[in-house]
Formats: structure tokens, sequence, C-alpha cells
């Protein structure tokens, strides 16, 4: 697991609200839908990203990093170890405050490369895990 958890806090209560989540379709029983389910209820606004586009929870979907309109705080990642790498790269291309890889998810010369770019990072870790750790939380 990379990312202490002051970067964990930090990413989770104090670079905003706004979290793309690489890899969300409307496939309940992915992984993904469900820790999104969970940004959603302490707060943040989940916006899906994969090549489908799909409206999921709420929110409407977009093809890639690059097709959101509005800024992104955060990018979560569910994807293969082997395509992170070039999500992360996109993240620091869009303007993003993070990059989270999630459970299984690793990339050493990502998280490095991410981490030089002055993005806050952390890898092989659930948001959905952490975030009922950290009590009451503020955006």
């Amino acid at each position: 697991m990379e990312g202490d958890q002051d970067t964990v806090r930090r990413i989770l209560t104090g670079l905003g609200d706004t979290w793309a989540v690489v890899g969300l379709s409307s496939n309940q029983r992915r992984a993904a839908y469900g820790v999104a389910e969970v940004l959603q209820r302490f707060g943040k606004r989940v916006v899906p990203v994969h090549p489908k586009a799909e409206t999921v929870h709420g929110e409407q979907g977009y093809a890639s990093l690059a097709d959101i309109p509005f800024e992104v705080d955060v990018v979560d990642v569910f994807v293969r170890s082997d395509l992170a790498g070039e999500v992360a790269d996109e993240a620091a291309a869009i303007g993003a405050k993070a990059v989270w890889f999630q459970l299984g998810v690793i990339d050493e010369a990502a998280y490095e490369r991410t981490r030089a770019a002055g993005l806050d990072m952390v890898m092989d870790r659930c948001p959905a895990i952490e975030i009922p750790r950290l009590g009451p939380v503020r955006g």
C-alpha cells in the first residue's frame, strides 16, 4: 500500500468533492459501483468515466477524463494495473489534485510520476474502506 494516512485524510477531506471514477459503469456487480455509492453517501460528487459514458447514480458519464467539462478533484482508478499509469497521466493532464488507485491496482512508476507532477496519490487502497474510519467528513 502506498499513501500514508495523512495523504489519505487530505484526499478524502481537503482536496474537493468531485471524484471521477474511471471504470464506473451501471454494472452493479462491479466494485466501482458500490464504492461510488459509498462516496456519494459521504458527500462526494461521483463522475462515471467509462467507454459507454453511462449515467450512474444519477450522474452523467463521460467516455474519458478529457471529456469532462468541469474540474475534477480526485481520479479514482478501477482499471487493471497495466492500464492505470495512463489514467494517472491523464489525471495530471486535466489538472486533478489527486489520484487514487483501488485495491489491487499497483503501478510504482505511475505513483512516482504522479507524485513528481505534484499530485497526491494513494495506491492499493479503497476510499470506501478509508472514509468511514475518518469520522465525520467535511469537503
